[in-house]
């Protein structure tokens, strides 16, 4: 199932420690290693009819590395913040849902500097269970355009819930 990512989403490697994210060939964040051992922020489903069904439609799962999670506590997020979004289909079947297959790993990476142009941040998206096959090719400017609409929230959608 190819997608064409218009909008990609939230962070890369930094290894579990949080330490500062190193760049994929240069042109933005690399694969977020070991993504899965950080701290779950929160989950989500896009349902058809969503505004954003493509490329998001499915389940979304929110990851984040030490630096981001302080800033999703304080409100603003720090360089070395990476949040990762990995989204897997969502199938239903006697009346449940469960995950399918991944259908892209996004990233957010917090360098102010490096990525001035973008609020602060880069990102990448990589389809499927690649870690070569890399969606974003505008440099995030696609994903920035949207993530200007949560400014006032240092550009991420999702929320640290206590």
């Amino acid at each position: 199932m190819k997608r064409t990512l218009v909008l990609s989403a939230l962070i890369p490697t930094a290894l579990v420690l949080g330490l500062q994210v190193p760049a994929h060939g240069g042109e933005g964040p690399a694969y977020p290693e070991g993504y899965r051992l950080w701290t779950h922020v929160k989950s989500m489903t896009i349902h058809p009819g969503h505004p954003l069904e493509d490329p998001f439609l499915g389940i979304h799962h929110i990851y984040a590395n030490p630096q981001a999670l302080e800033g999703y506590r304080s409100g603003r997020f720090g360089d070395g913040s990476v949040i990762v979004f990995d989204q897997l289909q969502s199938l239903t079947a006697d009346s449940a849902s469960s995950e399918g297959d991944r259908v892209l790993v996004g990233v957010m990476v917090k360098d102010a500097k490096r990525y001035a142009g973008t609020g602060g941040w880069g990102f990448q998206g990589w389809a499927g269970n690649s870690w070569d096959k890399t969606l974003v090719t505008d440099g995030g400017t696609g994903c920035y355009d949207c993530h200007t609409a949560q400014a006032e929230h240092d550009y991420v959608f999702s929320a640290w819930r206590d």
